[in-house]
């Protein structure tokens, strides 16, 4: 899922979004988990909030240097290197998904924050509730005309301005 889309004309989306008087649509994943049920969402929250605090670096810090430490003691054979290898590999292969999770989750809450604040704002071109759906060679057009915006906003005209002029020119996203 990637965030909630207002229905408009000539695009694609998936959803349409509700009335200006309306209340939001919930959360995707709402009716799914009950609150204080436990789900992989929680899990992967909560152990990533735990992983990125000072503490969880500093007993991380502590296992490297007794590892150190403890070579001299088992004469650094080829245990005491496989024991390092595969923790670090173990653990940096689980927190890849971790992170991975983490970061959808965090993307698709931004998504809709965005989504409902162009909704709302009626000066915003409508096309822009779809970028992430835009290859690399339209979202560098968009970014070079926002561009342009932004230097012509500096030289006294305002960006409303350009961006209708650039609409009227077939430069801009349709409104």
């Amino acid at each position: 899922m990637r965030s909630a889309r207002a229905e408009r004309p000539g695009q694609s989306a998936k959803a349409a979004a509700p009335g200006a008087d309306e209340a939001p649509p919930a959360a995707a994943g709402a009716e799914r988990e009950k609150p204080g049920g436990l789900s992989f969402s929680r899990f992967a929250q909560w152990l990533s909030l735990w992983a990125g605090r000072p503490p969880t670096f500093a007993v991380a810090c502590a296992l490297l240097v007794a590892w150190a430490v403890s070579g001299p003691f088992f004469h650094f054979n080829d245990t005491w290197q496989l024991v390092i290898n595969t923790s670090t590999t173990i653990v940096t292969f689980l927190m890849v998904f971790l992170i991975q999770n983490t970061q959808n989750r965090d993307t698709d809450a931004l998504h809709i924050k965005i989504d409902e604040l162009l909704r709302t704002t009626h000066a915003a071109h409508d096309a822009l509730m779809g970028l992430d759906e835009l290859d690399a060679e339209q979202l560098q057009k968009l970014r070079d005309t926002y561009q342009r915006m932004g230097e012509s906003a500096g030289a006294g005209e305002t960006p409303q301005r350009v961006a209708d002029q650039e609409q009227a020119e077939g430069d801009a996203p349709p409104r």
